[in-house]
């Protein structure tokens, strides 16, 4: 099975392994501080979006703000990506490019995903967006993609593993009519933007089940999908679509794991 990182895809064969790392303190209240920068740029993202805007806007929007907040976007340029954020639009479901020719319409599904690093320790998180009036269905789909990612996160504390979670989103998902993409995974986070373990959304015997320990650091990022939960990339190379069309959903949180349980890094609800 070729499993893929879920952001900027790398095979994982070819990607570095950073090993998996328990935060100190200081590492963790840097992390806290960087969480928070992405949770806000996101939280202003929803209030300002609005049909009419391209995905370049809202590109240029974030960069500011997370310069203005004293980090730097950890998506510009990694692996020559050209944004700051990703933007995915209804089929596109995930890695979209920002452009000034991608117009936002109402009744489109919207994932921004974004990444910031502040003091050499990055956060990461995704939100996706209903654009004003959106089907039933794409309101279903993105109500469900939302639990199945706290649905993963109830999961996380000391002693746990990592097909807990796996097992928590992929049933949530499932039983809903839904699809998970399989080739996309969260994955641990701190100095690096992508380190061990990769956070699978699914069960399964071919990823190495990690026993959670308190003060390693995770994205959990299911993505969900209306219909088949095969993709491809398109010419430009980021861009992943869903091979029949149909619409896509994520979210993410950078999370802690703590003896008890968990804490949200990204948490948007303290903005």
């Amino acid at each position: 099975m070729n499993i893929l990182k879920n952001l900027f895809i790398q095979p994982v064969a070819q990607r570095k392994s950073h090993g998996i790392s328990v935060k100190s303190q200081r590492e963790i209240e840097i992390m806290r501080r960087a969480g928070s920068i992405v949770a806000t740029v996101l939280q202003e993202i929803s209030q300002i979006v609005k049909p009419g805007m391209t995905t370049a806007d809202l590109d240029a929007y974030a960069e500011k703000r997370i310069q203005e907040m004293g980090a730097t976007s950890s998506f510009k340029g990694y692996h020559g990506f050209p944004g700051s954020i990703c933007a995915s639009i209804n089929h596109e479901a995930v890695h979209g490019i920002p452009s000034d020719q991608r117009v936002i319409r109402a009744g489109d599904v919207l994932k921004v995903d974004t990444a910031a690093c502040y003091q050499k320790f990055h956060g990461d998180s995704c939100i996706t967006i209903a654009i004003g009036k959106v089907s039933p269905q794409a309101k279903k789909l993105i109500q469900v993609a939302q639990e199945a990612l706290y649905k993963g996160i109830e999961q996380v504390k000391a002693g746990n593993y990592l097909i807990d979670i796996a097992g928590a989103v992929q049933d949530c998902v499932e039983r809903q009519g839904f699809s998970i993409l399989e080739n996309y995974t969260g994955h641990g986070i701190g100095r690096h933007m992508h380190e061990e373990p990769s956070v699978f959304n699914f069960r399964t015997r071919e990823m190495p089940n990690v026993k959670l320990r308190a003060g390693m650091t995770l994205t959990i990022e299911p993505i969900v999908t209306a219909g088949s939960n095969h993709t491809r990339t398109l010419s430009d190379r980021w861009t992943v679509v869903t091979i029949d069309k149909s619409l896509a959903a994520q979210f993410e949180h950078t999370v802690l794991v703590t003896e008890n349980g968990y804490e949200i890094l990204t948490d948007r609800t303290k903005i």
